[in-house]
């Protein structure tokens, strides 16, 4: 079947499904498959569960029509988000509509929400999904897009080589941000010069289409990388085009603006300074589309995050940084110093192990482990195997559910802790 014809399906059921546990009575399901696991084989069933067509690559044993076969049902869910997204290019006022794509080591997803914060107060904005950043779920972000699309803003997740170049090709992205680029998914992309690479595709799209980039002033890196194209909007502490600064950081972080009397000081829900360029990314953005400065500020300061990112939860006298959402070197170090620059005296370290560090696994954790020593805390607990033959005196459990038992037994009161740890290790468990 050629993607015009299953288009035309698709319009009549907008609705697209790659799990048969989570499908919907209407839903078009795509039988994806993968090392472990062959959604072809519930195709039947999904018809059955009242499935409108299953897009499979594998013919079951049934004559039933509503079952299509296809070349590869990747690539054709690839093929009908970009089908999409070349449909969904002009708005109905005959302009284009922007596309923003984010990427970046650490702090894309707080970004990608709170730039959504910002532009939904004037704008029809359809955003990416919890974490759908990949090769799956970009195509599936893409298709959940309406026609009254007035902004859209896609998280780029990558760990190799050109993937980023990839999405571009479906996403076709107008604007583009690279939040940094740190020390994550080193076993995919070799080095912090392949993580640059990697990264730095977005940029060369948006370069060779003419684009605009939103730029970290304060990096020097993301000004080569932003190098050579035209529209640049710079955001940072200093010689940008929107400029801040860390206020209060002793509990929830509190920025001030220097560049606008009306914005002047934005109280957030977040912690962590290390969460300052992605509230000035959403500033520049919301500027740049003409949002107004009064609901901008409402917009970043009525924010709450989620999902184990920067959450502040005060418990039974406690004070609990939860941000076990993902971790890698970049953001463990931020994490740690800021953490150490908070006020309270009885402050307690629960750190996961970091994944996906390849041949600097070891060394990574090491220098980890090195940083804390340099701090005075009331305990320090870490969790996951990468730290089991580390040299240090502090406990050690094997995994988050043996930290939890430690946790709950120690019956602590008016305490301040830092809960932080890849995605894998669970670390939130601690506090369930």
């Amino acid at each position: 079947m050629q993607i015009a014809e299953l288009y035309n399906l698709y319009l009549k059921h907008p609705s697209v499904q790659i799990d048969s546990r989570k499908l919907k009575p209407g839903d078009i399901f795509f039988a994806l498959k993968g090392p472990n696991f062959n959604a072809n084989d519930f195709a039947v069933e999904a018809i059955n569960n009242g499935a409108a067509y299953s897009v499979v690559d594998e013919l079951p044993e049934s004559e039933d029509n509503r079952i299509i076969k296809v070349d590869d049902v990747l690539k054709t869910l690839q093929d009908l988000a970009l089908h999409h997204r070349n449909l969904l290019n002009e708005s109905a006022s005959g302009k284009a509509i922007p596309f923003i794509a984010i990427t970046g080591s650490n702090g894309k997803t707080t970004s990608k929400e709170l730039v959504h914060a910002v532009l939904s107060e004037s704008y029809k904005t359809y955003t990416t999904e919890g974490n759908l950043n990949n090769h799956i779920g970009i195509p599936i972000t893409i298709l959940k897009i309406k026609a009254d699309v007035e902004v859209a803003i896609i998280e780029m997740g990558a760990n190799h080589q050109k993937e980023i170049e990839e999405y571009c090709v479906y996403t076709r992205p107008t604007h583009g941000v690279i939040t940094n680029c740190g020390k994550a998914h080193l076993e995919g992309f070799g080095s912090e010069e392949g993580i640059r690479k990697g990264k730095g595709e977005l940029f060369d799209y948006i370069k060779e289409h003419n684009g605009t980039a939103f730029v970290m002033w304060d990096y020097n890196y993301l000004q080569t990388m932003s190098s050579g194209i035209n529209n640049v909007i710079k955001y940072g502490t200093g010689n940008a085009d929107i400029n801040g600064s860390v206020k209060n950081n002793s509990g929830l972080l509190e920025i001030s603006i220097h560049d606008s009397d009306l914005l002047g000081s934005i109280k957030t829900n977040l912690v962590g300074e290390y969460n300052l360029p992605n509230i000035l990314l959403a500033v520049s953005i919301g500027k740049y589309f003409d949002v107004s400065e009064k609901k901008i500020k409402s917009a970043l300061e009525n924010y709450q995050p989620s999902n184990a990112r920067s959450q502040l939860i005060e418990k039974n006298g406690n004070k609990i940084i939860l941000d076990a959402y993902n971790a890698n070197p970049t953001s463990m170090k931020a994490a740690v110093e800021n953490f150490s620059k908070m006020d309270g005296d009885d402050k307690v370290l629960l750190l996961g192990s970091m994944k996906e560090l390849g041949d600097d696994t070891f060394q990574e954790h090491q220098v980890l482990v090195n940083l804390i020593k340099k701090y005075k805390w009331k305990n320090v607990v870490l969790v996951g195997n990468e730290f089991k033959n580390l040299a240090n005196e502090f406990i050690y459990f094997e995994n988050s559910e043996l930290a939890r038992d430690w946790f709950v037994n120690q019956q602590f009161s008016n305490s301040q802790f830092l809960v932080k740890g890849s995605r894998s290790t669970k670390m939130e468990r601690i506090m369930e």
